[in-house]
């Protein structure tokens, strides 16, 4: 079972990209909106020294870029 937790900004097309999925695949990830919450923001660059987003957090590895994202929940998303 994967925890997983998406830190993103409504605003940004890629992470779009990446909410799209989420919702088409009726994936359970836990959201983060770094827009809105400071403490969310915080907790990003914390966690990666940045505040890159969108940004995916599975059991302690991170990444980055919407198509890597998109591509390793399409081949673990499911693994709840």
């Amino acid at each position: 079972m994967h925890t997983l937790i998406l830190y993103y900004k409504p605003t940004c097309g890629y992470c779009r990209k990446v909410l799209r999925y989420i919702e088409q695949h009726n994936l359970t990830v836990r959201l983060k909106n770094v827009s809105e919450s400071p403490d969310a923001r915080q907790d990003l660059i914390d966690l990666t020294g940045g505040s890159q987003v969108p940004c995916l957090i599975h059991d302690g590895e991170i990444l980055h870029e919407s198509d890597d994202i998109v591509a390793w929940l399409a081949e673990n998303g499911d693994n709840r």
